[in-house]
């Protein structure tokens, strides 16, 4: 049976849309990571330039830098797990084209599927990872408003 140039083409679509996919999810942790680092640093310049008085200020900002270095932990495991998926992706595909050049051997077939699991073990991972970070921004910003919300209520 001749293979035609549509089945490989079809073959290789699905890791093809999943890079792309995994390029989205990139693309926002990545924004989050600046966000995150520039929080960070304001927090860093602001505590600098508080007094004595400020002490509840401080405290505050003292209990949300080490949060937001997890966060940033959880970011950086994420993009590293999306990256590892993109990687795992692009190998499946390589190994389609040689299961479709190669004349459909065993080994290939296999190791396509196996780099197809992986990759998408890791994005599922990531995601994971994600979530958490987003549960961790929610704990940090109840901390930054605590204190407004404690004003509110009087």
């Amino acid at each position: 049976m001749e293979v035609t140039i549509v089945e490989v083409i079809k073959g290789m679509l699905a890791p093809g849309i999943m890079i792309s996919a995994c390029g989205l999810l990139l693309l926002g942790m990545n924004n989050k990571y600046s966000l995150v680092v520039n929080r960070i640093r304001t927090l860093n310049n602001e505590f600098r330039q508080l007094n004595e008085n400020d002490q509840v200020r401080k405290e505050s900002i003292t209990t949300q830098i080490p949060l937001l270095i997890e966060r940033m932990r959880l970011i950086r495991n994420a993009v590293w797990l999306y990256t590892i998926g993109i990687a795992m992706f692009i190998f499946s595909i390589f190994c389609l084209g040689i299961y479709f050049l190669d004349g459909k051997t065993v080994f290939v077939t296999a190791a396509s599927l196996v780099l197809f699991i992986i990759a998408l073990v890791s994005v599922l991972f990531g995601v994971l990872h994600a979530a958490k970070e987003v549960r961790l921004g929610y704990k940090i910003l109840l901390i930054e408003t605590k204190g407004i919300l404690k004003a509110s209520k009087n």
